[in-house]
């Protein structure tokens, strides 16, 4: 068994450091901006040049509703915030996972016949640090 199997049960994620009640599943990718090279005539891509920039955009998905993140998006200013995720496995922190300066960028909900209602809130981060 490998020692990065993590617990959802027992990992959570905050927001200033309010445990997010309800939170079903946390997403994030970290995309790093690349531009192909291409030559004329060629059907294959030269090479690629990289701008360093790096793009970190995920989503929060939340039995019901998230009062807090619910505020955070109607504010008539958007206002950042700090979101950890901290890893757990049988009662161990295996990893902290911090976002800082994040935005919401919108949300959604869903509700499906004899199930309960998610609410998807995705995000944009300046950063992400992994420990």
């Amino acid at each position: 068994m490998s020692e990065y199997v993590v617990s959802a049960q027992e990992s959570n994620v905050t927001i200033e450091g309010n445990i997010v009640d309800g939170l079903q599943s946390l997403e994030y990718k970290v995309q790093r901006g690349q531009i192909d090279v291409t030559a004329i005539g060629q059907e294959t891509f030269v090479g690629m040049a990289e701008s360093g920039l790096l793009k970190v955009t995920g989503n929060l998905r939340v039995r019901s509703l998230c009062p807090t993140l619910d505020a955070l998006l109607l504010e008539p200013v958007p206002t950042a915030f700090s979101m950890v995720a901290t890893l757990v496995r049988a009662g161990t922190q295996i990893r902290q996972i911090e976002f800082s300066e994040v935005f919401l960028d919108d949300k959604s909900f869903e509700m499906e016949t004899g199930g309960v209602g998610v609410t998807v809130y995705n995000f944009t981060a300046k950063t992400v640090r992994e420990s």
